[in-house]
């Protein structure tokens, strides 16, 4: 099918120069026992570990000018600790920051080989993105209401642990399925989802998903599951009746401008692109995605997301009667009133990747990071840096 490349073996990626990058496995990824320079290598090129289809850009490109005001470097605190950009970006591994402020340039740096053609893994960020197919499908009336059930799409899961599952729940994470989430442990039911794309077998993963017993009802419970999101996309990609990456070019990069293609995984050869993970772009690009977010889903003159979509994707919910900072495949920072980050949210995945939007603030900030374990923690909290950069940018 156009537009679909199939991942070649993973071994080495050519450069410019002629030389080549050693790259890792998927495994090793998550294994989180890749040695740096191979790490980043990897993550610059995960279009190489699994087919991928196409993410076309565009005719018109969306212009981000240089700020009048860049920002220069500042202190902040972060757990009783005094830092500055430099530590940030050095401390947390950083690989790429953008730092937009009106839609302006207001910070723009490259590291580790990367450079602005660069393309760099999402990880969890794209689970904002399918979110936002979502809203669009339901917005051109492919998905009737977000409270449908979703087996009203995805016909595998009827008499699963899905029935009675709407997608509002879907995409708050709240469906009641039990998951295992753990990325390390090779008998979580991630790491069981990681075996099904490995073994490219079509149908695999929705199988997995039609197997997993129930641990509470509908609405009652929080667990963060990736496997949700590809049954996000699952719903979307029926619902439209074209693939993802055909539909995220037409409704969202076009009409954003964004300014290169992108990539995104398969769950097998001319297969459901990976809801959850594997989009890969480039930084300019998450930005374009970021202030589309950031204007409430209107892009080229016409609003893509339903009016309100993402007041209610970035706000925190309550589950089984506990708030939960965590919208719909978005995350909300838990601010009090009159904060700095109050009303903001980010795409957020693993290894330290990130799409803050702080529409309050007109302020979007993009990190690429190479933490070394999937499960490891930034030196620097990422939050308290975003609101020291807005604050910055007063």
């Amino acid at each position: 099918m156009l537009g679909v490349i199939i991942a070649a073996c993973m071994i080495t990626q050519p450069t410019a120069t002629g030389g080549a990058e050693n790259i890792g496995t998927v495994t090793q990824v998550y294994d989180g026992v890749l040695t740096s320079d191979v790490q980043v290598n990897t993550f610059r090129h995960i279009d190489r570990l699994f087919p991928v289809r196409v993410v076309k850009r565009g005719p018109d490109v969306l212009a981000l000018a240089r700020s009048d005001k860049p920002l220069a470097n500042f202190e902040f605190s972060s757990g009783g600790k005094t830092f500055d950009l430099i530590d940030y970006m050095a401390l947390n591994r950083v690989t790429a920051l953008l730092v937009l402020k009106d839609g302006k340039v207001a910070y723009e740096d490259y590291e580790m080989g990367n450079t602005d053609k660069s393309r760099w893994m999402s990880m969890s960020m794209v689970k904002s993105v399918t979110s936002s197919l979502v809203g669009a499908a339901i917005q051109d009336g492919h998905i009737k209401s977000i409270d449908d059930l979703v087996t009203r799409y995805v016909a595998r899961l009827r008499g699963s642990a899905y029935d009675g599952v709407s997608i509002r729940y879907l995409l708050q994470m709240a469906s009641g399925v039990r998951w295992d989430e753990t990325y390390t442990d090779p008998r979580s039911d991630r790491r069981r989802m990681l075996e099904a794309q490995i073994a490219q077998q079509p149908g695999a993963i929705m199988d997995l998903m039609a197997k997993l017993p129930r641990a509470g009802a509908p609405g009652t419970l929080w667990n963060y599951s990736t496997g949700e999101t590809f049954v996000a996309g699952a719903v979307v990609r029926a619902a439209v009746d074209r693939p993802l990456a055909e539909y995220l070019s037409d409704r969202i990069w076009t009409k954003a401008g964004m300014e290169s293609d992108a990539t995104w995984w398969l769950e097998s050869p001319d297969g459901l692109e990976m809801g959850g993970t594997g989009l890969s772009a480039t930084l300019r690009d998450y930005g374009r995605f970021g202030l589309f977010l950031m204007t409430g889903g209107t892009a080229g003159g016409e609003a893509i997301l339903p009016d309100g979509w993402l007041r209610d994707a970035g706000s925190p919910k309550t589950i089984g009667g506990k708030r939960v900072d965590y919208g719909y495949f978005i995350w909300p920072f838990s601010a009090s009133p009159g904060s700095i980050n109050q009303g903001a949210f980010r795409a957020w995945g693993i290894f330290g990747q990130h799409i803050y939007v702080n529409p309050r603030e007109r302020v979007v900030i993009v990190v690429w990071s190479a933490l070394p374990k999937p499960t490891g923690k930034e030196i620097i909290s990422d939050g308290d840096f975003f609101a020291a950069v807005a604050a910055a940018l007063r």
